[in-house]
């Protein structure tokens, strides 16, 4: 009889996991309607978290997910909402709050029995450790998402030096530069550019807006050369290719410092591999030495 009922809330389980499966397969080639809220951001970006200040945003009274300080600058270079975070954050925990329930569940049927406070507790740190690795998640990818930004701002430097040189204005510049590839960096950067154009905006302004929000230091000096550019007339070839060389050198040294922490944590698992090995290759040795005695 229990092994009856454990095979049939197994394969409940199992028929729920699957139909979610189906589910979420079926819901990807449903067309949906485009979103009109982001591409109307885009055009007033003064009150867009992807193209304004953290600090510059208007606060809503009542509005609870403003309370909670959370990264506005890695939310933006990861083209996340708060909204989208806070569910991703709560979701995380509701798949904590789920899996020992079933657990449970499963040991209930069996026969077996737990004290009540063992769930309990089991439940609640699994909740908030599962919320708390999505939103540790979210800074690692955060953390990488600038590192390539600013990879991607190197080769940008050195196209815009090139197009500088061959006689193109500054503004020119920029958009022929921003064209050239198609990674994500450089679509945040024509969509900022697009959005200077349209707002008869300084396109060094937009990309100061954007690099603050994103939280990308390097691309405000870059702004600040090629308005130096625009508003001056300076000859900024020699800066441009200084900057690129300077951002290289950056990403090379912080490349160096993530090869050593590497290497290091190498070291710890290296040790106990050779000494296990020492025990495989000395026990028997050592057992026949005494065996002889």
């Amino acid at each position: 009889m229990i092994g009856g009922n454990l095979w049939l809330a197994l394969g409940i389980t199992g028929g729920a996991i699957a139909g979610f499966g189906v589910y979420l397969l079926i819901a990807q080639f449903v067309p949906v309607t485009p979103a009109l809220g982001p591409a109307l951001r885009r055009l007033h970006p003064g009150v867009d978290p992807h193209y304004a200040s953290p600090a510059d945003l208007p606060v809503v009274d009542g509005d609870w997910i403003s309370k909670l300080k959370l990264p506005m600058a890695d939310l933006a270079i990861l083209d996340k909402t708060p909204e989208r975070h806070v569910s991703a954050v709560a979701l995380s925990g509701l798949l904590g709050l789920v899996l020992p329930v079933l657990v449970s569940v499963v040991l209930v049927v069996t026969g077996r029995s737990l004290p009540v406070a063992v769930p309990v507790a089991v439940t609640l740190l699994l909740a908030l450790g599962m919320g708390a690795l999505a939103h540790y998640d979210m800074l690692a990818k955060a953390k990488s998402a600038r590192a390539e930004f600013v990879r991607a701002l190197c080769t940008y430097a050195t196209l815009t030096a090139h197009q500088v040189r061959s006689g193109h204005g500054a503004v020119e510049a920029m958009e022929r530069s921003a064209r050239i590839c198609d990674g994500w960096p450089y679509v945040r950067l024509r969509s900022a550019l697009l959005s200077a154009q349209l707002q008869m905006r300084a396109p060094w302004d937009e990309l100061k807006g954007l690099a603050t929000a994103i939280g990308v230091v390097e691309l405000t000096s870059f702004a600040d050369i090629m308005g130096s550019a625009g508003n001056d007339g300076a000859q900024v070839y020699q800066t441009l290719r200084a900057q690129s060389a300077s951002l290289r050198d950056q990403i090379r040294v912080r490349a160096l410092e993530v090869a050593k922490t590497r290497t290091s944590k190498l070291d710890i698992p290296s040790t106990m591999m050779i000494m296990i090995l020492l025990v495989l290759v000395g026990y028997p040795l050592m057992m026949s030495l005494f065996n002889q005695r």
